[in-house]
C-alpha cells in the first residue's frame, strides 16, 4: 500500500517526538529500535523507510527535545515582563514537576553524558542545539555586554543542568528539594520561586515592601539586628 508524502512527514515526526520521550526516560542505550517504532504505533520492519541508520533517528530525536526545551522558554519569556523573563525561566526548570519528569524534559541532564560517547556526527548536532539554548538564555541578560552575557549564560545552564541531574539522583526527598533550591539561589540569589504575574512588574511591589520593611526594622534594635 503507497502513502502520500504528508502521511509519511506525519509519521516520521510522530516516531522522532515518540523517541525523544522514551530516549530521555530510558537512555539512548536504554531502549531499542523495535521498541521505538512499536511506540510509534510501527512495525520495526517500517524503520528503514523513515531513517537510514539509528544514529540519524538518535540526532533527530535528540534534536527535538532540545528545540522543545528552547522554545518553551521563549513561550514562558513571551509575556512576562523582562526583568522577571530569567527568574521565571530557572523557577521552571530547577523544579519538582521537572525533576519528575525526564520524558518531557531537558536532553541535557537526561542524555548529555551517553551523547558524550556518541560518534562525531551526533555529538556537533548536540552541541549545536547546546549553543542555541545558551543563546536563549544569554538574551536574558539585557545589561551585560555580549561576550558576557554569554558566559553568564553558560555558568546559568551548567548550574541548572548539573542541579537537576543531582536533584534526579537525589530522588524526591529533603536532599532532592534542596539542591534545587542551591541551584536557584546560585543563578538567582535566592532559592524561592517567584510566582508568574504576567504583565504586570513585580518591581514595584517588591521595592515598596523593601521600604516597609527597612522602616520596620528600623523602629526596634531588635528586628534592626536580625537584618
Amino acid at each position: 500500500m503507497r502513502y502520500s508524502k504528508e502521511h509519511k512527514l506525519e509519521t516520521h515526526a510522530r516516531i522522532v517526538q515518540k523517541a525523544s520521550v522514551r530516549l530521555r526516560e530510558k537512555g539512548a542505550h536504554g531502549i531499542g529500535v523495535a521498541d521505538l517504532m512499536k511506540e510509534a504505533g510501527l512495525t520495526h520492519g517500517g524503520f528503514y523507510a523513515h531513517f537510514a541508520s539509528r544514529e540519524q533517528l538518535l540526532i533527530e530525536a535528540f534534536t527535538y527535545a532540545m528545540d522543545r526545551s528552547t522554545a518553551r522558554w521563549r513561550k514562558l519569556a513571551a509575556d512576562t515582563p523582562r526583568e522577571q523573563r530569567l527568574a521565571l525561566i530557572v523557577d521552571h526548570y530547577l523544579s519538582a514537576s521537572h525533576r519528575d519528569d525526564p520524558g518531557r524534559g531537558c536532553a541535557v541532564p537526561a542524555l548529555g553524558a551517553e551523547v558524550a560517547r556518541e560518534s562525531t556526527k551526533t555529538r556537533k548536532a548536540f552541541a549545536a542545539k547546546l549553543d542555541a539554548m545558551i543563546d536563549a538564555i544569554a538574551s536574558e541578560y539585557v545589561d551585560a555586554p555580549p561576550k558576557v552575557a554569554r558566559k553568564q549564560a553558560i555558568a546559568a545552564l551548567a548550574t541548572m543542568m548539573g542541579g537537576l541531574l543531582m536533584a534526579r539522583i537525589a530522588g524526591t526527598g529533603e536532599l532532592s528539594d534542596t539542591i534545587l533550591d542551591a541551584g536557584r539561589e546560585a543563578v538567582l540569589g535566592r532559592a524561592a520561586p517567584v510566582k508568574r504575574l504576567g504583565k504586570q512588574s513585580a518591581a514595584r511591589p517588591a521595592k515598596k515592601a523593601a521600604g516597609k520593611s527597612a522602616a520596620k526594622a528600623s523602629a526596634t534594635p531588635k528586628a534592626k539586628a536580625a537584618l
